[in-house]
């Protein structure tokens, strides 16, 4: 259920970011935070992804489509039985993907951006959780081999295995030696 609430603080933190720019600030204004390094600067973005990608409304039907099917597998615990972690970075995906289309539909198609470190297109903060979530998962999926557990254990669990067994045959010997007596 943790999950959800996170999903929602993500939602809430960039609708309120984008609103709180949307009102104050005109389409195009922008200001300097560290001149020519950071500023925040007012843009309704008809693309997505950092501005790369041209809308597309059948993508974002079908990325709905999966996010809706994904709180429900979370919801679930199907995908998370044996690696909860996960939990994290697909929640950050969520937050930052429904936070996203909250603004496609509340902005005629658009999504409000506003980080602008002059280097990188313009982003929102739904943006980077999203793709902080991707990175996490990434590096979750790449270095966290869920097999390397049981191959580490592998030699120090054969020895444990080999131990038992000793023990179990010294505890037959020494029944049978009892029971002789």
């Amino acid at each position: 259920m943790g999950f959800i609430f996170f999903a929602l603080f993500i939602i809430l933190l960039d609708q309120a970011s984008k609103l709180y720019i949307q009102y104050s600030m005109h389409i195009g204004e922008s200001i300097p935070v560290i001149e020519g390094i950071f500023h925040i600067t007012y843009i309704e973005n008809p693309r997505t992804s950092f501005g790369l990608f041209e809308y597309n409304s059948s993508f974002f039907v079908v990325a709905v489509a999966i996010s809706v099917i994904l709180v429900i597998l979370i919801y679930k615990k199907i995908i998370f039985k044996k690696d909860p972690f996960m939990y994290v970075p697909l929640t950050l995906v969520l937050g930052g993907a429904v936070s996203n289309l909250i603004d496609r539909v509340r902005v005629n198609g658009m999504v409000i951006d506003f980080i602008d470190f002059r280097i990188w297109p313009i982003f929102n903060f739904a943006d980077s959780a999203i793709v902080c979530g991707m990175l996490i998962l990434l590096i979750h999926i790449l270095f966290h081999a869920p097999g390397k557990e049981k191959e580490d254990e592998g030699e120090e669990g054969e020895r444990g295995k080999w131990e038992e067994e000793e023990e179990n045959i010294k505890n037959i010997k020494k029944y049978r030696e009892e029971k002789k007596e």
